[in-house]
């Protein structure tokens, strides 16, 4: 296994990160541990998971995946080697089981104390690692657009309100370290420069999806995550299985996520599938698994410091953690550019 700091900091963090989104929905809490411990002795000692999860999200199970990892490390005495990463929702009108009253949870001082220190119960530790605004409190589309609709721009919480919030969470040593998820370019320069500028704590990481199908971040958000040292956690390296092939021609497996929930618009519309197909055509060309492929492409990228990975069997587990051993080559740089030029981001 290989390590990395994570951003700027000084924390090591494994270039595999192991998500956790099943837990709680599609694994059972003895399945999440036994991942967890199996993926701890291959070398793992980043987790990430979110107060939103599992997935899909729901009133009744919303908080199992973080309390099964408090279960978890309640039983064990190596914290201080682990680097636990959580998240806040972002901005979710309708939502009214996630704050207290029913409020609709934003990115208010109120909701970021009130989510912190539940996490905080929830995962039995002391301190979290890091911890995410995962979308933004904004009006704005994040998940799966192509193009940009003009929701309004006064309807936000300040971003200065959210990080003194989380600022004064850090100076408590509730947190270590921050970071963002699915944020644009202006987010994230918006966030850097008022840290400079109070003298904040600076966001360390952004997690964002990217894949081989999901490249929208090299446009704008690589030369950010360089130049600013804000390192990708790259989530969905795998599409959500698309990657794999298990999908083609329309199979349906039994116990798959796009099986059993559906919600998988972004890999399914335009030229998503015609993409996804020449994806595992080209592994078998390059003479490596669609999962080889998928995996190592995301970690060979310059500005990646780690690939979150999910699985719900061991098996799956350790066929994703196996694919990070291959080299890459030039070979396959060359091969996955051309395919790139040919399919330009179907999947955002």
């Amino acid at each position: 296994m290989e390590y990395t700091n994570l951003g700027g900091t000084d924390t090591k963090v494994s270039r595999v990160c192991l998500g956790t989104m099943t837990y709680g929905q599609q694994n059972t809490e003895a399945e999440g541990h036994a991942q967890l411990n199996y993926a701890l002795e291959r070398g793992v000692n980043f987790i990430d998971t979110a107060e939103l999860y599992p997935i899909p999200p729901k009133p009744d199970t919303r908080g199992l995946t973080e309390k099964y990892i408090g279960t978890w490390l309640q039983n064990r005495s190596d914290r201080d080697k682990l680097v636990i990463a959580t998240k806040i929702v972002g901005r979710m009108d309708g939502a009214d089981w996630f704050r207290p009253e029913g409020a609709p949870p934003r990115h208010t001082k109120a909701d970021i104390n009130f989510a912190v220190e539940r996490s905080l119960k929830t995962l039995q530790t002391d301190y979290i690692d890091l911890y995410q605004l995962h979308w933004p409190d904004r009006p704005r589309e994040v998940f799966g657009f192509h193009s940009f609709r003009d929701f309004g721009i006064d309807e936000m919480i300040p971003f200065e309100d959210t990080l003194e919030a989380l600022a004064r969470h850090v100076e408590k040593g509730n947190i270590r370290h921050l970071g963002l998820s699915n944020e644009s370019a202006w987010g994230t320069m918006r966030y850097l420069a008022l840290a400079e500028k109070n003298g904040w704590p600076r966001m360390a990481s952004i997690q964002n999806v990217y894949s081989m199908v999901s490249r929208r971040f090299d446009y704008d958000l690589a030369e950010i995550a360089m130049r600013e040292d804000i390192g990708l956690l790259a989530y969905s390296p795998l599409a959500q299985g698309f990657l794999t092939g298990k999908y083609r021609n329309g199979a349906k497996p039994a116990g798959a996520r796009n099986t059993l929930f559906g919600r998988m618009e972004r890999y399914e519309g335009g030229d998503a599938e015609d993409a996804i197909n020449a994806s595992e055509d080209l592994a078998k060309e390059l003479g490596i698994t669609p999962v080889q492929l998928a995996l190592k492409f995301t970690d060979s990228r310059v500005f990646t410091t780690a690939t979150i990975i999910g699985a719900t069997s061991l098996a799956q587990l350790k066929e994703n953690i196996d694919a990070f051993d291959i080299d890459w080559t030039a070979e396959m740089d060359k091969a996955v550019h051309k395919f790139h030029v040919n399919y330009r981001s179907p999947c955002p």
